[in-house]
Parts: structure tokens; sequence; C-alpha cells
């Protein structure tokens, strides 16, 4: 009887919990986890039931990101697979922990991220206006960017 009781307490707390919604900070702004990724991401022939070494979620980085206003192909120089340099001035810059995580509050607003890399800026993904890393700021809420840097990987 008291392990019925018990049991169906328990049950009942999970219920609960399962509708309950993650805590997320006040304001609005970005936040997501950055990641690298490099090497031969084509698919292998396995031998001898060996694995090849491929992590295709790459694993997490610490990087600085740059954020500027939004901002268009047109406005930026490219040289090879990285930017040089970008017509106007950052916003601001974050850095992620040693996990990759971040969390940047930001106005409302559609801004261009970057991640600061040694030879250059870091963007792979384009709207289709010829806009950078494009990310919109909804009043009251955060956007989850997740950044995956793949300038040294082979597909």
């Amino acid at each position: 009887m008291k392990n019925k009781m018990l049991s169906s307490l328990f049950i009942m707390l999970l219920v609960i919990l399962a509708f309950c919604k993650p805590i997320k900070p006040e304001g609005e702004g970005i936040t997501g986890k950055v990641t690298w990724l490099e090497g031969n991401q084509m698919p292998m022939i396995v031998e001898d039931g060996e694995k090849p070494e491929v992590n295709p979620q790459g694993v997490p980085v610490q990087r600085t990101l740059i954020i500027y206003p939004l901002t268009n192909l047109a406005d930026a120089k490219v040289e090879g697979t990285l930017f040089q340099s970008i017509s106007g001035e950052p916003i601001t810059t974050v850095t992620t922990d040693e996990e990759g995580r971040y969390l940047l509050e930001l106005a409302p607003g559609r801004y261009s991220i970057f991640t600061r890399e040694e030879d250059g800026l870091f963007a792979n993904i384009f709207d289709g206006d010829g806009n950078i890393q494009p990310v919109t700021v909804k009043k009251g809420e955060w956007t989850l960017l997740d950044i995956v840097i793949n300038y040294k990987a082979v597909f």
C-alpha cells in the first residue's frame, strides 16, 4: 500500500515537472553554442569495423563573437573563406565559455554575427538578400543561434 502511494506521488511529480517551462532570463538577445568542425566529413567505407575519427557535430570551442548591424556581402571584403573587413563599426562583442556557450543581451533589431578567427572573421550563413549571418532579436524574446565554424572542414 505504501509503495503504491509513493509510486503514485512520484508519477504525479513527474507529470507536473514535464509541463514546467524552462527558466529563461528576462529581456531579449541571442544565446547559443559555438562549435568547431574540421577535417574530412565525407562518408567513408569502414574496414575491420573501425570507426573513422569524424565528429559531424563538432566540438565546443571558445571564441569571441563580434556583433555588427545587419551587414550585406556588398559591405564586406572576403578573402578565401574569411572576411577581412566589414564596413561600419561593431556594436559589441561577447566571448563564449569553454563549452562554447554564450548569452548576450541585445536590443530588438537585426544583426550580423561573426566569429574572430586567427586570419579574419568567420560567418557562413546568408539570407536571400545577401545579408551575412543574419539574426533577428524580438522584444522580450531570446533568439537561439548555434554557430558551427567549419571553414577547415571538407564535405
